[in-house]
């Protein structure tokens, strides 16, 4: 009985070419979108899952007297890792991390760079579940001067030898020897802990650092016992801050845990996130995960929808198996059989379109997605069973429809659509044009807010502007490079600065002495050279720049619009170069500075954040860990080149890198742009499969009005008229969908927007927009099906009459 019913089912597909291409294509377009997005949401979700204990990241929320808003930062204090575990049962363990920069060692008169490295508690490894291939986990990170390094960077340095026990020298302000101690498993790119060297903490901790309340500049993770009560826990917090730190400085603060499960997809509103790789926002998952779903219902409802429409061609079949005999169930079950067939041969062309595309989609998410079907039974057994669940879905109202005609009705040919029947083909036409509309609305409201960030007037001018890092050689020679690099003719500007633009700035406390008591408060800060201000195009609204001398050296301020109207709370009514000359610098200092300007507001961090409090300072002692130069448009390359040259001249002992401004500021806005593409291809897809199903049901009405339209031809009517005729409904339906779509949508992305600081309104234009759009390509679709039968000689469509 099956292998007829396989027959049948064949026999009918090849027999409606058409019908069936358009079903298998629209559902193999709907199934390759599922997939492709099903394999970055479980990669997503697969970050960090090798480790196997309770651990949490210990997180602050600071909240300083001046600050404009309260931040969550990953970071927390040296001490309290061990108080915390020493105070608290629950705690099991800790371990601390400290980012380092680009590690330079040598070994055998050889210079090698480790991108990532970090500093790390003998804990590290006890804690997480790296695996390590030589060494004991245990013991590895016990003594000071200790290092376990990756596969990867072991072979880099030692090639084939054996690395353990092996000596290598770290250079640069300081110069440390590290005993090889264990090799590293590389580190799964799923893990946002990247690191090519674990580095023995111990080596670095001075005494002062045990009771160092209030310096922020580690990670702490904590490992919890598995009954822990997290919400029981965090509301201890504030006592144990009261019992560590003096005077007010406990209410500066509060701790919070993050498990590390959430660490990556649950962080976009924590800064200082200095170690957490391809930090991505969960929410986006799941829009993704949901819009996929959407793409594929389409799909699916493509295929009830031109199932039924088939209903008439297959009432004879229906009718003379029921008087032979078969029951409903028998027939439903052939139809559900078609449904699932038609279904596994889309999956067939779905696989072959996500193999065509994985290095397309990898390359958009800078992820590693892999689609190994034969490797991984899960995702085996996954698609074929929701292959099964898509056909049985996909076919169970062509089925029960179907299966419902009456033997002696449908055999005498007088069996009638009816309304119901075309009612709910209709109302699923709505549907998936209500989807493709949001979709679109979604696309276009998206990519306008990608580009508003992207394009904004940040207050400053970050165009042709390379930055340069600068180490322990280049740093002192800096003065040197710059004067260089000025007299080069493709070079307008140059100057320096503790920070890069575009990251978070590191935050101190400040001392403002105005007409009332001492005032003390918290505020971003970065330390420039006197030519800061001009490289950038930063303007001042008071006061002066700072002088090319030495007279403004560690004495002289310039403060933002917003850290100037808070100095100013004490003194309403004061204008801003009110603040000029007076006594300003950073608390615990003496000091004898002064506010000599006051600069416009200018965002120094990426839009997603408001502009927080600055002071920008001038202390040539203190170095500069940035270089920018800002270049002449033409031959940028020839320029690098020039500088590069000028680099290895004066500091040989350094690489030369370097990074467009531009190119750093994409970077913050990665994920955003991930999503914005992301869901525009959805959109087309969507927009596509309706089309698909559009299309068909276009062709099926032309088919059966054939003979109605060949005797309105010879009644006179135009082709114009006919086109109407057959175009009017479907436009109708679109419209309907554009009625639901629109509202949805717009309080969908209003509340998405919510989560910027800085953010577009939503024009009326682009709802109009979308509705002339899907109109149109409606139009498109079923004109082309109308313009033909309209055409169609009327003598052909009658003859059989």
């Amino acid at each position: 009985m099956i292998k007829n019913y396989l027959k049948i089912a064949w026999r009918n597909l090849w027999k409606h070419k058409g019908y069936s291409l358009l079903n298998i294509l629209g559902l193999a377009t709907g199934m390759t979108a599922c997939i492709v997005i099903m394999l970055f949401v479980f990669y997503e979700k697969s970050f960090d899952d090798i480790h196997k204990k309770n651990v949490y990241r210990l997180d602050e929320v600071q909240k300083f007297p001046g600050m404009v808003a309260s931040q969550n930062v990953a970071l927390s204090m040296f001490p309290m890792g061990p108080t915390l575990t020493a105070e608290y049962p629950e705690i099991l363990n800790f371990t601390r991390v400290r980012n380092m920069d680009k590690v330079k060692l040598r070994f055998d008169d050889k210079k090698f760079t480790l991108a990532e490295a970090i500093f790390v508690d003998s804990t590290f490894l006890k804690i997480f579940d790296y695996e390590l291939l030589e060494g004991d986990r245990n013991q590895v990170l016990q003594k000071p001067n200790s290092v376990v390094l990756t596969q990867e960077s072991a072979s880099k340095i030692f090639g084939k030898a054996d690395p353990i026990g092996k000596i290598i020298t770290v250079y640069g302000s300081d110069t440390t020897r590290f005993n090889v101690t264990g090799i590293l498993k590389n580190t799964p790119k799923n893990s946002h802990l990247q690191f090519e060297g674990l580095f023995s903490f111990n080596t670095m901790i001075k005494p002062d650092f045990i009771n160092n309340w209030g310096g922020n500049w580690l990670v702490t993770y904590l490992e919890l016992s598995k009954d822990a009560n997290i919400a029981s826990l965090e509301k201890q917090f504030p006592a144990y801050l009261k019992r560590h730190m003096k005077g007010d400085g406990a209410g500066y603060y509060q701790l919070f845990l993050q498990s590390l499960k959430d660490v990556h997809a649950n962080s976009t509103n924590i800064t200082h996130d200095y170690q957490n790789y391809q930090k991505f926002d969960q929410t986006y998952t799941r829009v993704f995960t949901i819009v996929a779903l959407i793409v594929l219902l389409i799909a699916c409802i493509n295929f009830m929808n031109l199932s039924t429409a088939r209903s008439a061609g297959r009432a004879k079949e229906i009718g003379i198996r029921k008087a032979s005999g078969s029951g409903r169930i028998q027939l439903g079950a052939q139809f559900l059989g078609e449904s699932v067939m038609l279904c596994f041969l889309s999956l067939i062309l779905a696989v072959l379109f996500v193999l065509l595309l994985l290095p397309y989609v990898n390359d958009l998410s800078q992820r590693q997605l892999e689609f190994s079907i034969f490797k991984n039974p899960l995702l085996l057994v996954g698609l074929i069973v929701g292959t099964v669940l898509v056909g049985v879905i996909s076919g169970l109202y062509p089925a029960a429809y179907l299966s419902s005609f009456s033997a002696a009705t449908v055999l005498k040919g007088v069996m009638k659509g009816g309304n119901k029947k075309l009612s709910f083909r209709n109302a699923l036409v709505v549907g998936q044009f209500s989807g493709a509309i949001f979709l679109m609305i979604a696309t276009v409201l998206t990519v306008r807010q990608l580009n508003y960030m992207q394009k904004a007037n940040i207050g400053f001018d970050r165009e042709q502007v390379i930055t340069i890092p600068l180490g322990v050689q280049s740093g002192k020679n800096y003065k040197a490079i710059k004067d260089e690099l000025l007299s080069k003719a493709q070079v307008v500007s140059v100057t320096g600065s503790g920070q890069k633009l575009g990251n978070n700035m590191h935050q101190t406390g400040v001392r403002y002495h105005g007409p009332g008591p001492v005032r003390e408060m918290a505020s971003s800060q970065i330390v420039v050279d006197p030519d800061y201000l001009t490289l950038y195009k930063i303007k001042l609204v008071a006061g002066r720049n700072f002088k090319d001398d030495n007279a403004d050296n560690g004495k002289a301020y310039i403060v933002n619009e917003t850290l100037a109207k808070e100095l100013l709370k004490d003194t309403p009514g004061k204008p801003l170069d009110y603040l000029i000359g007076k006594n300003f610098g950073f608390g615990g200092m003496d000091s004898a500075g002064v506010i000599v300007g006051v600069s416009k507001d200018f965002n120094f961090n990426s839009l997603h954040h408001k502009i927080e409090t600055l002071c920008i300072f001038d202390q040539k002692e203190w170095g500069y860990n940035e270089m920018s130069v800002r270049i002449k448009t033409a031959k940028a390359e020839d320029v690098i080149g020039e500088i590069r040259s000028t680099w290895k001249s004066i500091a040989p002992e350094e690489d030369f890198e370097y990074q467009f401004l531009d190119d750093h500021f994409a970077e913050l806005y990665q994920a955003d742009n991930t999503v914005s593409e992301i869901v525009g291809i959805l959109a087309g897809l969507a927009i596509l499969i309706s089309c698909l199903g559009l299309f068909g049901l276009a062709s099926f009405s032309v088919e059966q009005r054939v003979k109605e339209i060949g005797v309105r031809k010879v009644l006179g009517a135009s082709v114009a008229e006919i086109v109407n005729l057959l175009s009017k409904d479907f436009v109708k339906l679109v419209l309907v969908a554009f009625i639901i779509a629109a509202p949805l949508a717009w309080f969908a992305m209003n509340k998405w927007l919510e989560d910027y600081a800085y953010r577009i309104d939503i024009p009326v234009w682009v709802f109009g927009l979308a509705g002339i759009l899907a109109v149109g390509i409606a139009l498109l679709t079923v004109s082309f099906q109308s313009i033909k039968a309209a055409l169609k000689n009327p003598v052909k469509s009658l003859r059989s009459e």
